[in-house]
């Protein structure tokens, strides 16, 4: 992966020679910059610094010199207080560098799609006078890689009028669309300085869960994009058990490194781009430089391309991996502020989550961890914050994950979605929010119990089976009122009923058995009843149910018929709704363990329609079961 440090140069080392009438100092290249400009500046880690610094020394005869970037790494010192009134800073894209001028109202920031930005350039809706871009040295055809930043650096050098590139033979020749020729750029500072670097963080255990939870969602053959965050890379190294999995991303980090050498990474049932990691940026250490170095299996690629919300539809098993701030109980994301206080910014959120949502088997998945501020704010809220704004709209949302589990949102009512995040908050926090839910009306009051706790399921889960003989009987989430009613089904079982569902002799159900049944969060657990109507109300004749199991993403079923009524078809019915639920849930597949001689309950897996496969152990079969 680590090209050897014996490697020739992948550039023309007579290319000073044979583009000396362009060649200038970084002092010599910025005079040609006038007051009242607007100048683009580099992004990322191949900010041109030389360039940067130049420039910023000039700032007493650059008055109103509007700068333009997207995400810059390292020192800003344009956005000091003291310049405002030489360098006016918008940015597409709110790093820590430049965050404190904008909050302070003194520099600007324009939210938009990251695929709109370089239409904004060649339209000449947003003109760019200048281009401060970082590139490696010219090859023996004349081409300057654009190198660890293509993305809006390719569209901006394409449309500024005066273009300005620090050629640094220490910029990775990347591969791909990703190339500008030096008989195009005006003015060549050579300049040979490591690149700034961003070392990979320990993502702590919140983050830790969090990814495995997102993991449990990556199929094999799936290809993923690992958007701006702590969250995205920490996803990876739950992953090395995948196959063939692709990389198509606006960022790369040091986080795929490891999972390329595994030959977990290859890119090999992509649909587009096969065998390639597509990427339009690059932020990591001088390890990622080295690798993506003239590789051939790195392409890089104009943002207009790699954010293109229609092409990135067209991959199969696309997953798009992003981050919140903070999500309200409809589903609506806010990302790039906090409150009115503007924070980072839309970026390719929307144009991934999007693609990946009409991408044939893709998953468009929001991340963020339950709380802030040390556990004392919850992230997960009944209204966003007054002056928070929308990146990602409720009707856009799919998956939404914390470190206490997964949310699919797609499709669902406002009732389903409240009750889905109320279960994935903190739990300090969940009271509050349904509290709040059931004031808002999002949810019916008596979907909560006297503690506050989320215990009753949607009542869109309700069904339905009409019988040979006429009776109907009714599916329902469980309730917490269904305590006594689950007592008088357990003691109406025969012992071998009870032995084969519970696999022990049990004379007795315990209370903490019974309330395991009825206090659950219906989406990493679920219960469901089938009830008769009688005068007293109804009775239970049957349960159902599942168990996700979060690291595979699949869920163990069981379900148990009252003796009097097995033999009637309800167990199958049962089977099917809840593999409907667990479809709606965005789970894997399910999972059953069966006594060997529960002749019954073996018949009724092997005919649920599922792709089936069991293995016995001892006295009891495994079954596993794929949707």
């Amino acid at each position: 992966m680590t090209p050897p440090t014996s490697r020739p140069p992948s550039y023309d080392p007579e290319w000073q020679a044979k583009y000396a009438a362009q060649i200038e100092s970084a002092e010599q290249a910025v005079s040609r910059i006038r007051p009242g400009q607007r100048v683009f500046i580099g992004t990322g880690c191949a900010q041109p610094q030389e360039l940067v610094r130049a420039l910023t020394a000039r700032s007493a005869e650059l008055s109103d010199t509007q700068i333009v970037h997207l995400l810059t790494a390292g020192d800003a010192p344009y956005a000091h207080k003291e310049l405002t009134q030489h360098f006016q800073v918008n940015s597409f894209f709110i790093a820590d560098n430049v965050r404190h001028i904008i909050q302070e109202g003194l520099g600007d920031y324009t939210p938009i799609f990251l695929s709109d930005i370089p239409r904004l350039f060649s339209s000449g809706q947003l003109p760019l006078d200048a281009a401060l871009i970082h590139v490696s040295p010219p090859d023996q055809h004349g081409q300057c890689s654009l190198g660890i930043s293509v993305d809006i650096v390719k569209a901006a050098a394409e449309s500024a009028s005066l273009v300005i590139a620090q050629v640094n033979p220490q910029m990775p020749r990347t591969l791909g669309d990703s190339f500008i020729p030096a008989g195009d750029i005006d003015v060549l500072v050579p300049v040979d300085a490591p690149l700034i670097e961003t070392q990979p963080t320990q993502p702590d255990e919140v983050v830790r869960r969090i990814g495995e939870y997102i993991a449990a969602l990556i199929e094999d053959g799936s290809t993923i994009e690992l958007g701006i965050g702590r969250v995205p890379p920490a996803v990876l190294p739950f992953l090395r058990d995948r196959k063939d999995l692709g990389i198509h991303t606006e960022m790369l980090s040091d986080a795929v490194l490891d999972l390329i050498e595994a030959g977990v990474i290859t890119g090999s049932r992509k649909t587009l781009d096969r065998g390639k990691i597509v990427a339009s940026f690059a932020m990591g250490s001088r390890r990622l430089y080295q690798a993506l170095d003239n590789n051939p299996l790195f392409s890089f690629h104009p943002t207009e391309y790699v954010n293109d919300p229609h092409l990135i539809a067209r991959q199969h098993r696309m997953v798009a991996i992003n981050v919140a701030l903070e999500v309200d109980l409809t589903g609506q994301v806010c990302a790039d502020s906090l409150g009115g206080r503007f924070f980072s910014g839309i970026g390719g959120q929307v144009d991934f989550n999007r693609g990946a949502a009409r991408s044939i088997g893709g998953k468009a998945i929001i991340a963020l961890p339950s709380t802030a501020r040390d556990g004392t704010v919850s992230r997960i809220v009944s209204q966003l914050s007054p002056g928070a704004g929308v990146v990602t709209t409720r009707g856009d949302v799919h998956y939404v994950v914390t470190e206490y589990g997964v949310a699919y949102l797609h499709g669902k009512s406002v009732q389903e979605r409240a009750l889905a995040l109320i279960s994935i908050a903190h739990p300090d926090f969940r009271a509050a929010l349904l509290q709040a839910a059931v004031s808002a009306r999002f949810v019916r009051s008596d979907l909560a119990d006297v503690q506050g706790r989320i215990v009753v399921g949607p009542q869109e889960l309700r069904t339905s089976l009409l019988l040979d003989d006429g009776t109907q009987i009714v599916f329902r989430p469980v309730h917490p009122t269904d305590e006594p009613r689950m007592k008088d089904l357990f003691y109406a079982l025969s012992r071998e009923t009870i032995y084969y569902r519970f696999m022990s002799h049990m004379k007795r159900v315990p209370q903490k058995q019974v309330q395991n049944f009825v206090y659950i969060d219906h989406r990493n657990e679920v219960s469901i009843v089938g009830t008769l109507p009688e005068a007293h109300g109804e009775d239970i004749i049957a349960i159902g149910g599942y168990y996700l199991d979060p690291r595979t993403n699949r869920a163990e079923v069981a379900f148990v018929v009252r003796d009097d009524w097995q033999n009637r078809g309800i167990g199958s019915f049962m089977l099917r709704h809840l593999i409907h639920i667990a479809k709606r849930n965005g789970i894997r597949g399910l999972t059953a363990e069966v006594l060997r001689e529960n002749k019954a309950m073996q018949a009724v897996l092997n005919r649920s329609g599922l792709k089936v496969r069991s293995r016995l152990e001892g006295e009891t079969y495994g079954f596993v079961m794929d949707f």
